[in-house]
């Protein structure tokens, strides 16, 4: 990457990511604010505003946003996760103008119409009746609540009923009027760009951006416990958490690659297995969710529900053996997965733009291509049995569906009292 970055003086930070062999571009603002910075009336708000953003600014119309944008065949859009909100565009060259004039209008000029609003309500307490119907998808919000009990960072980013339905256009102003402020936000172009150009426009695109900090996120640390919710499916679906890092801790890419090398594809330990071997499932995996001050690790399995009284044990077991052997085989794999997958990002100007502005809120500075693989080839196998040891503790079960054999999580944190429990349990 050969990036330039600067600061409007309202402390908006611009950096762009030129391409020179690209005809299109990938840009956006991201704002360092998601559902963690929420208050308990607010859960849902964050999300919200994502929606609003689209529906209508002091100058256009949600049609003439849409209408706009359209007609030069670009694509517009937006999400929400627990620690940023985005909103990004990509479009042909010639039309880079058109999409950051166009998306500094959503964020500096909303409207925030009251009949907009109500209209976009139900749009959103239908997607919290999907994610409900969704069991696959809620079980991950289920996990999240259970690892981080009574934390905003626990919350559902789509909120609940009872919040959604309270929102006010004074209640969004209010949130990003306090959350919206130009030192929170990064604005990121990547592809066929000019920073001159790009700093050009969004001088004046953005000045009217408040200048100043956001309100900070509430701290939050790893608790554990367990949800289970019987329901009349064809699977059961499953989720253990266990404690991790944060997306700063010196042992991230340790973190990254174990979960790889657990349940990272088809030659993952838990894949040949569970399924493979013992037919106990269609989908297992292991993944790591990294915040700014706190992280985990987790493990999904979909299953039949008298599958469901064995995986557990299993899992156990297949965790314990991380603690004492990492093949130099397993681990070159894994190095190489994680490897490409960076690389091949990179190819993709949207997912350039979306790294650079995570590491900037995440890291305050981006690393470098070299950089990250220099980090990933660092990590041995002494340092994956490590992460192994110190993430198998205080485990947390989220489930969905006919998990009556699934066993608790009183009798699965005794899986984690010795090693020589893990061999037993799962012959």
């Amino acid at each position: 990457m050969n990036l330039e970055i600067s600061s409007l003086s309202n402390g908006l930070t611009i950096i762009t990511d030129p391409m020179a062999s690209l005809e299109s571009a990938a840009l956006g603002v991201w704002v360092g604010t998601g559902s963690r910075q929420e208050s308990r009336p607010e859960m849902g708000i964050s999300h919200m505003l994502e929606h609003m953003a689209f529906k209508g600014t002091a100058t256009r119309s949600a049609r003439a946003i849409a209408e706009e944008i359209e007609a030069v065949g670009g694509y517009l859009n937006a999400y929400t996760s627990r620690e940023q909100t985005a909103f990004h565009a990509r479009v042909l060259k010639n039309d880079v103008p058109l999409a950051l004039d166009i998306i500094a209008d959503i964020l500096v000029n909303p409207a925030y119409d009251a009949a907009e609003l109500e209209r976009e309500r139900q749009v959103v307490l239908q997607e919290l009746g999907q994610a409900r119907d969704t069991p696959d998808d809620i079980v991950f919000d289920h996990l999240h609540a259970q690892v981080y009990q009574g934390q905003a960072l626990g919350w559902p980013i789509l909120g609940e009923e009872s919040s959604v339905t309270a929102f006010t256009p004074a209640m969004l102003r209010d949130y990003s009027a306090r959350q919206y402020r130009a030192d929170g936000l990064v604005l990121v172009s990547s592809g066929a760009v000019s920073h001159a150009a790009i700093l050009k426009l969004a001088e004046e695109k953005f000045a009217g951006l408040s200048a100043g900090t956001p309100g900070a996120a509430p701290s939050a640390h790893y608790v554990g416990g367990e949800l289970r919710a019987v329901e009349d499916l064809e699977q059961a679906h499953i989720t253990y958490g266990f404690p991790g890092v944060s997306a700063r801790d010196s042992d991230f890419y340790a973190a990254q690659l174990y979960a790889t090398i657990l349940g990272g594809g088809m030659s993952s330990r838990l894949f040949q297995e569970v399924r493979e071997k013992r037919g106990l499932c269609y989908s297992v995996y292991a993944f790591v969710n990294n915040f700014q001050d706190t992280g985990f690790t987790g493990i999904y399995v979909g299953t039949g529900p008298d599958e469901a009284g064995q995986v557990s044990a299993v899992i156990a077991g297949e965790m314990d053996g991380m603690t004492r052997d990492v093949s130099d085989a397993e681990l070159s794999r894994a190095k190489a997965q994680l490897k490409s997958g960076l690389l091949m990002g990179l190819e993709r100007p949207g997912s350039r733009a979306e790294q650079i502005a995570g590491q900037i809120f995440t890291l305050g500075h981006v690393q470098s291509v070299s950089e990250i693989i220099a980090r990933v080839d660092a990590v041995d196998a002494a340092a994956i049995k490590s992460y192994a040891a110190r993430t198998m503790a205080m485990p947390s079960i989220a489930a969905v569906g006919p998990i009556q054999k699934l066993e608790t999580l009183e009798r699965f944190s005794t899986r984690f009292a010795s090693s020589t429990t893990f061999g037993q349990a799962a012959e």
